[in-house]
């Protein structure tokens, strides 16, 4: 039996959502160490898995390794639609240990189109691989338009620039419960909305953001400015989807953020993806005091929800192989 084990990701936005551009998306975002996705696969004949979460990747990637079945286990998984890229977990995590489970290459980044991933951003497959904070190069608007092609027609987003993330850094993640994220069609129809009201301007202000204050503070280790620059990102993606998702942040995040933001250990805060999940930036010698605070925004907002201090994940993940 063969066990894959892997942390989230944390989606910071995208470069362009603009027609007029020549390339399209262009995903920004890094990889955590928690909560944990861990998923074994042994051969089988036909495809057997209890949970229904993940049954519809597993079938994808039998149908991609041209396998006849496997049988499926989850031990751990992380709530869905909460903005940590667990669809794209899943997928790739059954297609590496089915793969394995049969002596055969996985090539995610070529198979990953095949099992609907990487349509739009490709941070999700870039950093269940390697793991820390990446960019890809998008898509080119020509091919793409308001909509990704037909599953399995693209080609997965290139990887630009990949960093390590300072082990000291911390990301204290704020989950408000109710209502998930958008997903699947739903998603797809946001985005598509999105995409055809883009204006322009916004890339053309995104771009500076990343080449003179992100990459840089990545590079060196600038937490301070790296979590500004995250931080102002978030709300140039957000004026993308304002009409989608009722602000520039998805309510409640945007009380969440309003609080955190005047926390003096907080180095930055945002939305990641469609939410609701929140993470502020700081360092593990104040992640005691920023969780307090998160805590306390919860309270501010009303609502109930989670509070968790993870660590980046500069790996990507880890096969396992048992009995």
């Amino acid at each position: 039996m063969t066990g894959v084990s892997v942390g989230p990701r944390l989606h910071a936005g995208f470069q362009n959502l603009s027609l007029a551009r020549d390339r399209l998306y262009g995903g920004i975002g890094l990889a955590i160490d928690e909560p944990r996705l861990v998923l074994d696969a042994d051969r089988a004949e036909t495809l057997v898995c209890s949970d229904r979460a993940v049954e519809p990747y597993a079938r994808r990637a039998i149908e991609a390794l041209d396998v006849p079945g496997a049988a499926i286990t989850v031990s751990q998984r992380f709530d869905r639609h909460t903005g940590l890229g667990s669809g794209t977990r899943l997928a790739l995590a059954a297609l590496v240990a089915i793969a394995d489970a049969y002596d055969r290459e996985s090539a995610v980044r070529d198979r990953a189109p095949a099992l609907g991933r990487g349509g739009r951003s490709g941070v999700g497959i870039a950093t269940f691989l390697d793991g820390g904070f990446v960019i890809d190069g998008g898509h080119p608007t020509e091919r793409f338009t308001h909509s990704p092609p037909e599953t399995g027609a693209w080609t997965t987003p290139p990887v630009v620039a990949r960093h390590d993330v300072p082990e000291t850094w911390r990301f204290v993640l704020v989950t408000p419960a109710g209502e998930t994220g958008r997903s699947d069609e739903r998603e797809d129809e946001s985005m598509r909305t999105a995409v055809e009201r883009a204006d322009p301007g916004i890339a053309d202000e995104i771009a500076p953001l990343l080449t003179q204050r992100l990459l840089p503070a990545i590079a060196e280790g600038d937490r301070a400015t790296f979590g500004a620059a995250i931080s102002r990102l978030g709300r140039l993606n957000g004026a993308w989807y304002a009409d989608e998702q009722g602000g520039v942040y998805r309510p409640p995040a945007g009380q969440l953020i309003e609080h955190l933001s005047g926390v003096p250990a907080v180095d930055g805060v945002t939305q990641s993806s469609w939410g609701p999940t929140v993470y502020a930036i700081t360092g593990a010698e104040r992640s005691d005091s920023v969780r307090e605070a998160a805590v306390e925004a919860l309270d501010a907002a009303g609502v109930d929800g989670t509070v968790r201090v993870v660590s980046p994940d500069n790996e990507g993940y880890r096969l396992e192989s048992g009995e």
